[in-house]
């Protein structure tokens, strides 16, 4: 076992996913966060002064009022929307990437429960889908169609409640529910700007072209004169925020973040071995095309997800933003599709991707026999039609972590450099409550892991 995997083993066994905090619930909480398996609560504020709130549907969004119960998706849940990025070239460390013009299908259904995104600019798709193929255009309900793999969705933005559906110490497994099937303990709140969430985890097709950009002709250009490409410094913030200064750091000293550190660019090395850690635990990357294209590329380290992003015009989401996405916003959802509970479905894997179901192979190793092409869960599509938001993989976000959410949030992230970075979502082999929305992850940068992965954000 490598150091990097032994790091996430560490985290995933001694409390990086246990059940949600917020300050007015008592030591006996804190305890369950410091000792119990499982994901972290979501953090309680600094601010002892906001108790937790246990009224169900108190928030609003943008919208309107916040409409009654949680919905879950149906059966046609997605919405129309082509491939763009925040932009049509990126500029890198004297590098430019162009992208072509490619037109993506798209389907047209819409649930109860989706909210349409719209996306009606001409901007030419991110770099990644360029070529076009295997994971990059063939995504698309149930796991493959004609729809880009790029296709990002835009978010409305609003202010919700980062903790919320808090599983009480000792661990029951399962967060009590109010009476209307609502949220409850309602706390931390964040307002969140409009922005764009992909609506599909970054595939192994799409990551194939960010290696062949590191590392030309095999990577020998790489290692006979350093990395053939890295973030320029400063670059991945969300420059449409905060008069272009990007998200406010809510972490000690203030300020905004600074984007792309060019000390970090030593910890880009996607290379052949780093993605292929442990072949035993399961692998999805292949070192030349193969079948496994359309499935969610993991063994990725965070400076290589946001260097990704950065590439692809984009960003890392901060952990607001992830969060605001998966729970529908003021909806407050369970799950990111509603309230349903899919062990109680006849076909799960429909919802989400977890607990080892996918396969019909009754082990959880190796990994690539449990996961699914991208959007193969069609009925777990969130809010703004995100899919495999729980489930597949867990996703990096931009934040260091901190146990405890700092009040007030408005435009977020905690950037106060720390030992471990957030994660969010299940994966595969979580259990069912494991995929409760407020349920938080962490992990440190540097660490590969068969259970990580990750989507990038982008400007509105």
């Amino acid at each position: 076992m490598t150091e990097e995997e032994e790091a996430w083993d560490d985290v995933s066994s001694e409390g990086d996913r246990a059940p949600g905090l917020s300050a007015s619930l008592g030591a006996a909480c804190l305890a369950c966060v410091l000792g119990c398996g499982g994901r972290t609560m979501p953090g309680a504020s600094a601010d002892a002064g906001n108790d937790a709130r246990a009224s169900a549907h108190s928030s609003s969004d943008s919208g309107g009022p916040l409409e009654a119960g949680r919905f879950d998706s149906g059966s046609n849940s997605t919405s129309a929307i082509d491939a763009t990025s925040s932009s049509s070239s990126n500029t890198t460390s004297g590098k430019s990437t162009s992208s072509n013009s490619v037109t993506s299908s798209s389907s047209s259904s819409t649930a109860s429960g989706v909210d349409a995104g719209t996306d009606s600019s001409s901007k030419s798709p991110p770099p990644s889908c360029v070529p076009g193929g295997p994971g990059m255009t063939n995504c698309g309900l149930g796991g493959s169609g004609t729809e880009s793999c790029c296709t990002s969705l835009l978010v409305t933005g609003g202010t919700f409640y980062r903790t919320y559906d808090v599983v009480y110490y000792p661990y029951s497994g399962w967060p009590p529910l109010a009476p209307d099937g609502g949220p409850t303990d309602e706390a931390d709140p964040a307002t969140v700007s409009d922005f764009r969430l992909d609506k599909y985890l970054v595939t192994v097709g799409r990551f194939r072209q960010f290696v062949n950009t590191v590392y030309p002709d095999g990577g020998a250009a790489a290692a006979d004169a350093g990395l053939a490409w890295v973030p320029d410094a400063g670059s991945g913030q969300h420059a449409h925020l905060n008069g272009g200064k990007g998200l406010a750091n809510s972490g000690p000293g203030g300020g905004y973040e600074t984007g792309w550190v060019a000390s970090d660019d030593v910890n880009i090395a996607p290379t052949n071995s780093n993605l292929s850690l442990d072949p035993g635990e399961g692998v999805t990357w292949t070192p030349a095309v193969g079948n496994q294209e359309n499935l969610p590329i993991d063994w990725v380290n965070w400076y290589e997800a946001y260097a990704f992003c950065i590439w692809d015009g984009g960003f890392l989401p901060s952990e607001a933003e992830w969060e605001y996405a998966a729970a529908g916003g003021s909806q407050q959802r369970e799950f990111p599709w509603g309230s349903t509970d899919p062990d109680t479905q006849q076909m799960p894997s429909q919802y989400a991707i977890y607990d080892c179901d996918y396969s019909t192979d009754a082990a959880c190793w190796p990994a690539q026999t449990n996961l699914a092409p991208v959007g193969t869960a069609y009925l777990g599509a969130g809010r703004w039609g995100q899919l495999d938001l729980e489930g597949e993989a867990n996703e990096w976000c931009l934040d260091w972590f901190q146990l405890f959410y700092v009040d007030p949030c408005s435009d977020c992230a905690y950037l106060a450099a720390s030992s471990q970075r957030v994660g969010r979502g299940g994966n595969f082999d979580d259990a069912v409550d494991d995929l409760v929305v407020s349920l938080r992850a962490e992990g440190p940068p540097t660490n590969r892991s068969q259970n990580g992965g990750f989507r990038c954000a982008r400007s509105p």
